[in-house]
């Protein structure tokens, strides 16, 4: 069932003082309130160019790269899907992330909003969230394979990347856009034995991080850009915030953007 939180989000965005231009904070892991870019340039890499419905897993890399002299802890991404023929469900994207703290991956819930955007938290039992160092990239290794009944489609997946303090958080980083194509499954195809060497990983060009704002995501989820992307930022704060659940955001600080 959709959940529907995009009015909920938006209109705590619009009313919440300072919402849209707020400045980090000293928790927080900006350098100055008056830098425009994200603290964390985060970019997918990595990742093939077709998902076959019912195949294997792929895998592909998430990478974080501090930019600031600050630690940035409790770094929790979010993955949204936007499918072009809005027919992807919230059971059919199968994601698993690696944290290099423990050697079985977490594995990724996914809501679907009421703008058809399917939305999945870095997050799971035990898990206190990313930590980079300054001027340090970690690699995010990520598994991610779709399930059987999906129809041939074209995806766009993009990461906004949260902060959380407690009871809210920063929106501190947002992925390139990841482009792939889920295809029919083959006539006779392999199972996922686990292993490396079932877990291929594409050499295939991803497109570069550019600014870090989605221009692809907003096409096609009918909004522009910048406001499609505060939107899901929003909507991810509160995911991640619940731990997968939905709550009423008091604000939103997207920490660099103005």
């Amino acid at each position: 069932m959709a959940t529907t939180v995009t009015a909920t989000v938006t209109a705590a965005l619009l009313t919440a003082p300072g919402a849209l231009a707020a400045p980090a904070r000293a928790a927080g892991c900006a350098t100055t309130s008056t830098d425009r870019a994200f603290p964390l340039t985060t970019r997918i890499h990595g990742g093939p160019a077709a998902y076959e419905a019912g195949g294997e897993h792929r895998t592909w890399r998430l990478d974080l790269t501090n930019n600031t002299a600050r630690t940035c802890t409790d770094i929790h991404p979010v993955l949204v899907l936007v499918d072009e023929r809005r027919a992807l469900t919230t059971a059919q994207p199968r994601l698993e992330f690696y944290d290099e703290h423990r050697p079985r991956p977490y594995p990724v819930r996914f809501e679907a909003t009421d703008a058809d955007e399917t939305i999945g938290v870095f997050d799971g039992e035990g898990f206190p969230g990313f930590t980079v160092g300054p001027g340090r990239t970690v690699s995010v290794r990520v598994r991610l394979a779709i399930g059987a009944g999906a129809v041939a489609n074209d995806v766009v997946a993009n990461a906004a990347v949260v902060q959380r303090h407690a009871g809210d958080g920063d929106w501190v980083g947002q992925s390139n856009d990841y482009r792939f194509r889920v295809v029919a499954p083959a006539s006779t195809s392999t199972s996922d034995s686990g292993s490396e060497s079932a877990d291929p990983v594409s050499t295939g060009p991803v497109p570069d991080a550019g600014d870090g704002l989605p221009s692809d995501l907003g096409e096609l989820a009918g909004t522009g850009g910048h406001d499609t992307a505060l939107r899901l930022a929003g909507i991810a704060l509160a995911l991640v915030l619940t731990g997968g659940g939905l709550m009423l955001l008091a604000r939103v600080r997207p920490v660099g953007r103005t």
